[in-house]
């Protein structure tokens, strides 16, 4: 199966395209659509890569996000929770921030 078509649907195609482009131009039309697969594949190829840097990229950018938060982080002195660096009160106790 090419494209969800069985070898009776392929079969169809061929014999009308035969009809229609005659048997002199069919290896012009074959040469002509092999070439054009050919590019598209390529193309579909170089976008994957693009694509493939693209999240290479957002996932770096996410990590270093995810590092500075880490890093914006402290104890609370009563109970050990982590709390944000500007944080007044612990979220976990309530107990003050110094």
């Amino acid at each position: 199966m090419i494209l969800g078509m069985g070898a009776p649907e392929l079969l169809v195609i061929l014999l009308v395209t035969l009809v229609i482009f005659g048997p002199k131009n069919l290896p012009k039309l074959g040469s002509a659509l092999g070439q054009t697969v050919k590019s598209v594949r390529e193309g579909m190829e170089e976008g994957d890569a693009a694509a493939a840097e693209k999240v290479k990229s957002e996932v770096s950018e996410a990590s270093t996000e995810v590092q500075t938060a880490s890093s914006q982080k402290k104890s609370c002195p009563k109970c050990g929770a982590e709390v944000d660096a500007d944080a007044a009160f612990c979220s976990h106790c309530g107990a003050k921030i110094d």
